[in-house]
């Protein structure tokens, strides 16, 4: 008699603690701030861009945990051309700052990732759309070829501003690689970033010469490679998928 009473409450506390648990890991943190950096590679009007480097911090907004809503702000410099190898003696360097809004969207919204450890091991996978402004700082610029230059020296100046405030409109590719705490619940994240800033104007590199003289169709961009933190908190919102 006293063993299976012992036996019947064993099963009991078991179930609750299970249950408790599972309701636990279906549970999340709603808010998340996080910060990073790594390099940035520009695509202007001069020949070939340069390498240079971008740090951001970030605060998002989780629907779910793998559909947020997200602010990002940027600092960096951005630089490209080279007076003495670029056809028209022209370079630049941007130290700039930035921000936007953005949606990301991982695979584990749109994929049963419980049945997959495949799934589940790349749930963080996401695709991301943004908008915002890049207020560009040209602190150095080739505005007169060089008198030594092989074709027209001395020609000047290239028509641009040092300062512009222009449309931001970044595209994002990226991983987030989950850890949880010790009650279970997702708290840290990794993050790795592909960025593609497509900028509406022609403030990125501070050229803006006529088309008819040199040619210059297509937008000024710049890409980012970084790697972040994150840590979750805020009010615990429930999901219908185990985490």
């Amino acid at each position: 008699m006293i063993f299976n009473l012992l036996k019947a409450t064993f099963i009991t506390f078991s179930l609750v603690f299970i249950g408790g648990f599972a309701f636990a890991q279906a549970n999340y943190f709603n808010m998340s701030y996080g910060f990073g950096a790594g390099i940035n590679n520009s695509y202007t009007d001069v020949k070939k861009g340069g390498i240079g480097y971008t740090g951001y911090g970030v605060l998002d907004y989780y629907i779910t945990p793998f559909l947020t809503l997200g602010l990002e702000g940027q600092y960096g410099m951005v630089k490209g051309g080279n007076i003495r190898t670029d056809p028209n003696n022209r370079q630049f360097v941007n130290k700039y700052t930035a921000i936007t809004a953005n949606v990301k969207l991982m695979l584990g919204e749109v994929v049963n990732y419980n049945k997959s450890e495949f799934l589940y091991n790349i749930r963080g996978l996401y695709l991301g759309l943004g908008i915002g402004a890049i207020n560009n700082n040209i602190t150095d610029i080739v505005r007169y070829k060089p008198l030594w230059a092989a074709s027209a020296p001395g020609y000047g100046p290239f028509l641009g501003e040092d300062k512009t405030l222009e449309l931001l409109v970044p595209l994002n590719l990226g991983f987030n690689y989950y850890i949880n705490d010790g009650y279970g619940y997702m708290r840290y994240v990794i993050n790795i970033n592909s960025q593609l800033n497509y900028t509406i104007g022609e403030g990125l590199d501070g050229y803006n010469d006529s088309r008819q003289k040199f040619k210059n169709f297509s937008p000024d961009i710049y890409n980012t490679y970084t790697i972040g933190f994150k840590y979750m908190f805020g009010g615990l919102k429930y999901y219908r998928k185990t985490l």
